[in-house]
């Protein structure tokens, strides 16, 4: 039920999202202490301000008004994918090559479910990391990726 109204949203959503100059990221519907919860995830390329968040909230809140593709109450919350931003569609992978990423599979994947390490590459269905620690080169299929995560590094001087 809940991945229905994902997919739903999803296709509500992002064109009025684009259309506004942004990309919807990513977005997830979560049930919390204080009740249903949707966020939008929103990006371009020089990054998000609250001006931005703001601006896609009151389009976007028009929009579910509207529609109401979401059955009982819920908040609505909009903000940048963050520095550890989620890697949630196939081209994300292609954009973020080079970068440190941290992936958590849904099974056991050569003795281990969780990775850390350099994404490679996208390959069709399949994800390429180099992992320092020894195992090399590991090639892990997107659909059995739990969540893939950006895993910055943050250098500090003195």
């Amino acid at each position: 039920m809940v991945n229905m109204i994902l997919d739903r949203l999803n296709g509500l959503l992002e064109p009025c999202v684009e259309a506004m100059g942004y990309e919807l990221a990513d977005l997830e519907l979560k049930r919390e202490r204080r009740g249903q919860v949707l966020r939008l995830f929103i990006d371009q390329d020089s990054g998000i301000g609250l001006e931005d968040c703001e601006r896609v909230s009151g389009q976007v809140s028009a929009l579910l008004d509207v529609e109401d593709p979401i059955p009982g109450h819920y908040n609505l919350e909009v903000s940048s994918p963050g520095l550890d931003r989620k890697l949630a569609k196939p081209e994300h992978f292609d954009r973020f090559a080079g970068r440190r990423v941290q992936v958590r599979m849904r099974g056991p994947h050569l003795g281990r479910r969780n990775f850390g390490g350099t994404l490679l590459a996208r390959e069709g269905d399949v994800i390429v990391l180099d992992v320092p620690d020894g195992t090399g080169r590991v090639e892990l299929d997107l659909r059995d990726v739990v969540v893939a995560r950006l895993a910055p590094e943050i250098h500090f001087e003195d």
